[in-house]
């Protein structure tokens, strides 16, 4: 059996860094991408084959496909979109520009990327394309509204195109973590000091009570906070089981808010998420 081929977006650290490793020990040839060429070379040194990949930069999401389509010799088996960042704020307080900026990586560069292994995988007659979605693809929390945004978005587009493509021979799957460990709370910091003017919002005495004090205090893992290598096997479900499930479900969170949206109406399910 030939060697199966998978990109992987956002590598440098948390979930895409346990898939590349994971699936490499899985005897998948990975190509682990990051937006940062430091990144790269770090895990090139692990033994990883790295390049940039950037969803924010059309040109490197073009470099990216070439060059591992270069590496095989024109294949690829799977593609999973993994990458995103996170701007903590709210809703009222993101101006148009953080918005903006936050779809251009986590909606528009995934919608880039896949486009361009697509025609690849129908030509050769099988390919797997794996979106990392989230918990907050399902439900809505307070202070994560342009997070929220663009994985409802990222959901949706990728319902389309699972119904789009029945009739190919490409599978399209959601995995849908909660909480897991990672750096999204660290790296949400620089965003939020670029674009939230916290200080003169109508819920400064807000951010200083809850948000600021989640964001700049180490506090622990959270409850139920599983680790990347939860994600890493439910993605290996998503891209060997020869029939894979639309959505793959991790953690205890993810299955009851999934459970809690189903069953309960709006008022309901507002006044538990209120609850946070």
């Amino acid at each position: 059996m030939t060697e199966r081929s998978i990109l992987i977006t956002g590598c440098s650290s948390g979930i895409g860094y346990d898939a590349a490793h994971g699936l490499k020990q899985r005897g998948w040839r990975v190509f682990a991408t990051c937006r940062a060429e430091a990144d790269c070379e770090r895990l090139r040194g692990e033994g990883l084959e790295s390049f940039r990949l950037d969803y924010a930069d059309e040109t490197s999401i073009e470099e990216a496909v070439a060059e591992a389509l270069r590496r095989t010799g024109g294949t690829l088996d799977a593609l999973y979109n993994n990458g995103a960042f996170a701007c903590p704020g709210a809703v009222e307080d993101l101006p148009r520009g953080a918005l903006r900026e936050i779809f251009e990586t986590n909606l528009f560069g995934v919608h880039d990327l896949t486009r361009r292994v697509i025609p690849v995988m129908r030509a050769q007659g099988h390919g797997r394309i794996v979106n990392c979605s989230s918990v907050l693809g399902l439900v809505g929390i307070k202070w994560r509204g342009a997070y929220v945004a663009t994985k409802f978005a990222l959901e949706g587009l990728t319902d389309v195109l699972r119904l789009e493509l029945r009739d190919t021979p490409v599978k399209v799957i959601l995995l849908e973590p909660g909480p897991v460990t990672s750096k999204i709370r660290v790296n949400s910091i620089p965003p939020f000091e670029r674009w939230v003017d916290w200080e003169r919002s109508a819920r400064a005495e807000q951010y200083r009570d809850s948000l600021l004090k989640r964001l700049y205090e180490s506090r622990g893992p959270d409850r139920f906070e599983l680790p990347p290598s939860a994600v890493t096997a439910k993605l290996a479900r998503a891209l060997e089981s020869p029939r894979p499930r639309p959505r793959y479900y991790v953690t205890t969170p993810t299955y009851f808010s999934g459970a809690l949206r189903r069953l309960l109406p709006s008022r309901a399910l507002d006044w538990v998420l209120a609850k946070g």
